[in-house]
């Protein structure tokens, strides 16, 4: 048993978990996982068997609990200092910073309207003006952390780094949503679904059988 244990939900559609998920998996170190379907009548139980607030991902490391997303982010940074979860330069750390608090706090109207579903595909959709909106100031984060920090590779920061993972569930939703993509943004969203964490990402969520209707009706 790893000292490590992340506990998620679907992969297919819970984009909070999947966050914490390819944070943990890029550091390298050794976890094991535990899946709970959501929207099922025992779901609220089993995540309350491990989670203080009821909500996933929950990350165990010996005695300590995190039951967050950018919390596990910021705990995995700290024990695991040598596996770049944050960029190294001080200026491009905080505005990597800046860019997944930001995911992690907003953005509601294109989280609403265009829920993650790895395994659909649903382009041509209307939007609302608030989801437009939205996808604007991604887009305009993306291009704008791209010019500033982006040389040395094709992420927000040159190499991978914590605020790719905090952004790889919008350019799955983007996917889905067939939203276009200007050629700088298309570039680094090609970059991200090509990431072999994200590709395993993708396959074990193809793979999952749980369906959540609320989410495949959309």
């Amino acid at each position: 048993m790893a000292d490590w244990t992340l506990v998620l939900g679907n992969k297919n559609y819970s984009s909070w978990s999947a966050r914490a998920l390819l944070v943990m998996a890029e550091t390298g170190a050794a976890f094991d996982e535990i899946v709970i379907p959501l929207d099922h009548p025992e779901t609220a139980a089993t995540i309350a068997q491990h989670s203080p607030s009821g909500l996933v991902p929950v990350l165990k490391h010996r005695d300590t609990v995190i039951w967050d997303s950018l919390a596990i982010t910021e705990y995995a940074s700290v024990h695991l200092p040598d596996a770049g979860v944050w960029p190294e330069d001080a200026s491009a750390r905080a505005v990597a910073r800046s860019a997944a608090a930001e995911m992690h706090g907003g953005f509601r109207e294109l989280r609403g309207h265009l829920p993650m579903n790895v395994r659909a595909s649903k382009p041509g959709r209307d939007r609302p003006e608030t989801v437009e909106s939205d996808i604007r100031r991604v887009v305009g984060l993306w291009r704008d952390c791209r010019e500033r920090f982006g040389d040395g590779g094709p992420f927000l920061f040159g190499r991978w780094c914590a605020a790719d993972a905090f952004y790889a569930p919008v350019v799955s939703r983007f996917r889905t949503y067939g939203v276009d993509l200007d050629d700088v943004c298309r570039a680094y969203a090609g970059a991200v679904v090509a990431r072999p964490s994200v590709v395993a990402w993708f396959a074990a969520a193809e793979a999952e059988t749980w369906a959540v209707d609320k989410y495949d009706s959309i």
